[in-house]
This record gives structure tokens, C-alpha cells and sequence, in this order.
């Protein structure tokens, strides 16, 4: 018999190792680097880094968070992304236990994290990752049960098709570019996974995220209300709150509207 929290602890590993390989896309994607050649390297001195000053987490913290070579600092981001991609392989298994569908939500989830910190960073959605998303979350969409092949494809419609609207009447009214394109191809990739019902629980919970960032963001920098927010972060913050949570909370929300 397994040691209590064995498993749990090599999926922990699992998911540090893979966010690993998400800080490369976040930091190359942008830059159309390749994600495979080369090995990793001190983006100061570009000197290789040898396997053990790269052993997620701890290398960071044997290292200072210094490059072994010239000393320059090196992101904190890097550690807090690979705990966070250990954080939810973790509970991703511990919700939909060790199968293919937890798979699917694990990696829908990364490829979130790498577009929250490409969005962050650069202002852009990275179509290398949503438009082979929307096929790829479809085809693999025929495995959840939480859904069905007929609430994924309308999760794509929806998804993208809601965004769409809401960018052509932002144009229409102020014949200005409001909500870029690269938000209406993620909202559509989402929609494959989370259905259309999800896609409305995303669409909510970002906007009531994102209007709340947005003002204190504003009330800090004392800007107005011209002050750019890409909508990325918070579509996926939603996104990645329904796999975990939606149902319940969509089941809660509508329990506390009936009359006693």
C-alpha cells in the first residue's frame, strides 16, 4: 500500500516540473523563440544552466535567486509559477482522481498560466496556443463528463461569439478597439472545455474581478479611466475557478435566489 500522501506528493513534482517548462513558453512564445532548442540559459550572460541549478523551486533557493555565473537576480515569478502548476496538478487530481479527464483540466489550466503571464507581460494572446486550442479542448471535451459535445460546441460560440459583440459594439459606439481579438479566441477555447454555462460563470466572475482590480489599479495610480487592464488574467482566473468550483457555486447562487 502506497504511503499516505505519496501520490499526491509526485504529482506535486509532476506539476513543478511542468511549470517549469511553462516559465520557457511564457518567456520565449512572445519572442517566437523555440520552446525546445536551446536548453535553458541566464538571459544576462547567456550561459547554459546546468540540470542541477535547475531543479524547480529548490535550485532557486540554493542559488539566492542569483545566476550561479554573473549574479544577476533572478524573477521570483519563476518558483511562484512552478508552485502554482504543482499546486493545481495537485488538485486537479484530488477532484477528478487519476484520469484522463483530470489530464485534459491540468493542462487546460496550464496553458491558462502560460497566457495569464504572456498577457500580463506583453498585452497579447499568443494564437500559437488558442487557435490549436479550440480543436484539440474540443476533441478532448468527448472524454468530460462534465459536459457534453453539444454544450462544447456552443461553449465555443458563446464563448467567442459574446466577446465578439461586446468588441464590434465597443467599436460601433466609440469608433474605438476595445476588447482585443486575442480575448475572443481564449474565451472560445475556454468555451470547448467548460461548456456554456461555464462560459457565463467566466465571463461574470472576471468582469466582477476585473472591474474591482480596475478601480483600485486606478485609485492607486490616481489615472482615469483610460488605464489599459489586459482581460486575460481574469478570463482565466473564472475559467479556471469553474472547473474547480463552478457547479457548486452556480448551484449555491441559485439556492440563495429561491424564495423560503
Amino acid at each position: 500500500m502506497m504511503a499516505p500522501y505519496l501520490t499526491e506528493f509526485i504529482i506535486f513534482v509532476f506539476g513543478l516540473c511542468i511549470g517549469s517548462f511553462l516559465n520557457v513558453c511564457i518567456y520565449r512564445l512572445p519572442e517566437s523563440k523555440s520552446i525546445v532548442h536551446p536548453r535553458s540559459m541566464c538571459p544576462k550572460c547567456e550561459t547554459l544552466i546546468r540540470f542541477y541549478d535547475n531543479i524547480p523551486i529548490i535550485s532557486y533557493v540554493l542559488l539566492g535567486g542569483k545566476c550561479r555565473h554573473c549574479k544577476t537576480p533572478i524573477s521570483f515569478r519563476y518558483p511562484v509559477i512552478e508552485f502554482m502548476s504543482g499546486i493545481f496538478a495537485v488538485g486537479v487530481f484530488l477532484k477528478y482522481g487519476l484520469t484522463f479527464e483530470a489530464l485534459v483540466y491540468y493542462t487546460f489550466v496550464a496553458a491558462l498560466l502560460v497566457i495569464t503571464f504572456i498577457d500580463i507581460d506583453h498585452q497579447i494572446i499568443p494564437d500559437l496556443i488558442t487557435l490549436p486550442g479550440i480543436p484539440i479542448f474540443f476533441a478532448a471535451s468527448l472524454a468530460l463528463r462534465q459536459i457534453t459535445v453539444v454544450q462544447s460546441i456552443l461553449g465555443i460560440l458563446i464563448g467567442g461569439g459574446s466577446l465578439f459583440l461586446v468588441a464590434w459594439l465597443y467599436h460601433m459606439l466609440t469608433h474605438k478597439e476595445g476588447m482585443g481579438g486575442g480575448d475572443i479566441k481564449l474565451l472560445a477555447m475556454m468555451g470547448a472545455v467548460v461548456g456554456w454555462q461555464g462560459v457565463l460563470f467566466t465571463i461574470f466572475v472576471a468582469s466582477a474581478i476585473g472591474t474591482v482590480s480596475g478601480l483600485l489599479l486606478m485609485l492607486k495610480a490616481r489615472k482615469t479611466m483610460k488605464l489599459a487592464i489586459p482581460f486575460g488574467p481574469f478570463l482565466a482566473i473564472g475559467g479556471t475557478a469553474y472547473i474547480f468550483f463552478g457547479p457548486q457555486l452556480i448551484t449555491w447562487y441559485f439556492n440563495l435566489l429561491r424564495p423560503s
